[in-house]
């Protein structure tokens, strides 16, 4: 078998087409590309082709998994959850997310703070329900621990009122209000506080 054709790939930038026996046989990245030295007329056996397929599957596997990650940032559990879905082999799935890892694009401690500062930007949340959500997208107990010290009282504190004020109108009942607010993750004590304290 013979690589009679390279050409780029016309509908994803930076692949290249591999053509062997002047038929398309798979696709490689720019990096790949240079890293496996192909050029056209080169000789290739059945067992290369077998391994250039499956860097072909990697390359495009990491590919989409970063796409993913730069939408924003992602969690471990969450790429696995994608893998998943995509019906990725194990050995590819812990392949691609051992690369982003080592690249720096998948780290939970980076995550977690970053999903802390968007949900706390976003609205008014309290730490146990942020701490849950946390625990749902795959975050160490002790990660989070860290993470939520930056979220402190005075913060739960100011959210709780800020939610008061922003659903006072539609809850005119208080007991109505404090099931919502409950059901939100703070606790009993901290409503009827703010509750009394707001008036």
């Amino acid at each position: 078998m013979k690589i009679t054709k390279i050409q780029p790939a016309i509908k994803v930038a930076g692949r290249y087409n591999i053509f062997v026996d002047e038929k398309y046989s798979f696709s490689l990245d720019e990096t790949q590309l240079l890293d496996q030295k192909l050029k056209t007329g080169f000789e290739i056996s059945p067992e290369k082709l077998d391994e250039l397929k499956g860097e072909s599957e990697f390359g495009k596997s990491y590919a989409r998994a970063l796409e993913l990650i730069l939408r924003r940032p992602r969690s471990i559990r969450e790429i696995n959850d994608y893998a998943r879905r995509k019906k990725w082999e194990i050995e590819l799935r812990d392949r691609v997310i051992e690369k982003l890892s080592e690249k720096g694009y998948l780290d939970d401690t980076k995550f977690a703070s970053f999903w802390l500062k968007a949900r706390v930007n976003s609205k008014p949340i309290s730490k146990r329900k942020l701490n849950a959500e946390l625990l749902q997208k795959g975050i160490k107990r002790e990660i989070i621990d860290e993470v939520l010290v930056e979220y402190t009282e005075v913060n739960e504190q100011d959210a709780l009122a800020a939610l008061i004020k922003k659903k006072r109108n539609k809850y005119t009942d208080d007991q109505k209000l404090m099931a919502y607010l409950a059901n939100q993750g703070f606790s009993y004590g901290a409503i009827k506080e703010a509750l009394q304290d707001l008036g």
